[in-house]
């Protein structure tokens, strides 16, 4: 059974930094999309990015382009995303999700059949 396991949330000042890993198990993680979504409270998950099996290919939404990079070490099982400057507003838990289709990189929630628990990121002003 796969299954995710994120780490690197926590608390920041407005314009800081973090890196959010993404740990894989329970399946050849090389035949995998990969994503990062996210959730304010009151709020419905959010896309942020998603990357292709190999790591060819990204996309972002248009909140976090240019700020957010998302990448993955298929021998270290493992996604990131790295936030740069980041603002109040992208406070929020952030969520791993994971399928084994391939094709155009998708956006919408419903698309990933595998997610972690999630982890915090607070930003503060």
């Amino acid at each position: 059974q796969v299954a995710l396991v994120e780490s690197g949330g926590g608390l920041v000042q407005a314009g800081g930094s973090l890196r959010l890993s993404c740990a894989f198990s329970g399946g050849t993680f090389n035949r995998y999309v990969a994503a990062w979504f996210r959730q304010a409270p009151g709020k419905e998950h959010e896309f942020v990015a998603a990357i292709s099996r190999s790591g060819g290919s990204t996309n972002y939404a248009d909140s976090v382009k240019g700020r957010f990079t998302i990448s993955r070490d298929n021998a270290e099982n493992t996604v990131y995303l790295q936030m740069n400057s980041l603002k109040p507003e992208d406070t929020a838990d952030y969520y791993c999700a994971s399928d084994p289709l391939g094709g155009p990189l998708r956006s919408r929630p419903g698309s990933y059949s595998y997610w972690g628990q999630g982890t915090q990121v607070t930003v503060s002003s």
